[in-house]
């Protein structure tokens, strides 16, 4: 479908202000996606954001913000940044709701590429609702362009997390590197692990730090979701490794795209890259991070191991270009006395690289 040309000023308003609401949410393994609701005379009366896997979707916390509000949505209009989903995941489907609420209209920007979730648009316009598609459409999909990736190529998210002293190293020269973050940047990491699905080192780090790879609070307890712990690379995992036991897989490759199409497989939809430098390196220089966290520590070490590494950047042409990304989290955070980048990649990897290598 594609937007009527009777797409009013109030809806085209009202979709500029559901993209900002969708920056509102997190990255991962569902898009940014915002919703407002539109009364008969054009006047926004509701709106709603998705906040990651397993919260409501953007059409139903607009209803329930309706709901909060005394607002009844029949006959209202709903603007949307994509194209309402017609499946049941951890959630049941949006049209169901969209169509027991009385909705008499549906703009949307972006159409679902999930072969799972779409169908959406049909849906409703089967149903007697007036469904237009398309309206900003490019913005919309710049907003979830990696997330759109993903998906098509049938693969998990990748967030990429890396920590680092101002001198970009992620270790002392001896290296040592527990803990170059404070304990504030810690806990900020601990939880993006609780919202993926899977987190990710390679067998040189668990051989260095032995880390449990859990997701835990400021106080050291355990967060209520926990993501698979995955060592990735050839080397042996010892028995007494902290991050053995329920949940722990040991993938023998170094081929980034055969680590994300095994998770995948095993429903792995959100994929959280910790370490070491090499690991990250190669998921970079692969073109598979979708995001990256930066965490910045105030010292500076003046050698050591540095924080990106195995990059194939031998021109200044070859180098991989990110952008500050204030959308899915705040572009610059100030987390006690370290600082957190986001960052989203515009521009793709040295085409150099070669699977396996």
């Amino acid at each position: 479908m594609t937007a009527s040309g009777n797409i009013t000023a109030q809806e085209m308003m009202a979709m500029e202000h559901a993209l900002l609401l969708a920056g509102q949410g997190v990255r991962g393994a569902n898009p940014l996606v915002g919703a407002v609701l539109l009364d008969d005379d054009g006047g926004m009366v509701a709106t709603g954001a998705h906040f990651g896997a397993g919260t409501d979707h953007a059409e139903v916390a607009a209803l329930k913000n309706a709901a909060l509000h005394g607002v009844d949505p029949a006959g209202c209009t709903m603007v949307v940044t994509l194209e309402p989903c017609n499946h049941t995941g951890r959630t049941g489907p949006c049209t169901e709701a969209i169509l027991a609420a009385g909705i008499s209209r549906v703009v949307y920007a972006a159409s679902d590429p999930n072969p799972e979730a779409a169908g959406g648009a049909s849906r409703l316009a089967e149903n007697g609702i007036d469904v237009a598609g398309g309206l900003l459409a490019d913005a919309a999909t710049e907003l979830n362009r990696r997330w759109l990736d993903a998906v098509r190529t049938r693969r998990p998210f990748v967030t990429v997390k890396v920590a680092q002293s101002l001198d970009a190293q992620s270790a002392a020269a001896d290296g040592s590197s527990q803990w170059i973050t404070g304990p504030h940047a810690r806990a900020d990491g601990h939880a993006i692990r609780a919202r993926v699905d899977a987190v990710l080192v390679g067998t040189g780090t668990v051989l260095a730090d032995n880390p449990r790879l859990t997701a835990r609070a400021l106080d050291g307890s355990d967060a209520n979701s926990q993501p698979l712990r995955v060592a990735v690379g050839e080397r042996d995992v010892p028995d007494d490794a902290a991050m053995r036991g329920q949940g722990f897989i040991h993938l023998r490759t170094h081929d980034p795209a055969a680590v994300l199409e095994e998770l995948y497989g095993r429903g792995v939809r959100h994929v959280l890259v910790e370490g070491g430098p090499q690991l990250v390196g190669v998921f970079l220089m692969a073109d598979l991070a979708d995001e990256l966290f930066t965490y910045i520590a105030p010292m500076l070490l003046g050698a050591g191991v540095p924080a990106f590494q195995r990059l194939g950047v031998a021109t200044l042409a070859d180098a991989h270009v990110w952008r500050l990304d204030p959308d899915g989290a705040a572009a610059v955070t100030q987390i006690g006395d370290d600082v957190r980048l986001h960052f989203k990649p515009i521009a793709p990897a040295p085409a150099s690289f070669e699977k396996g290598s």
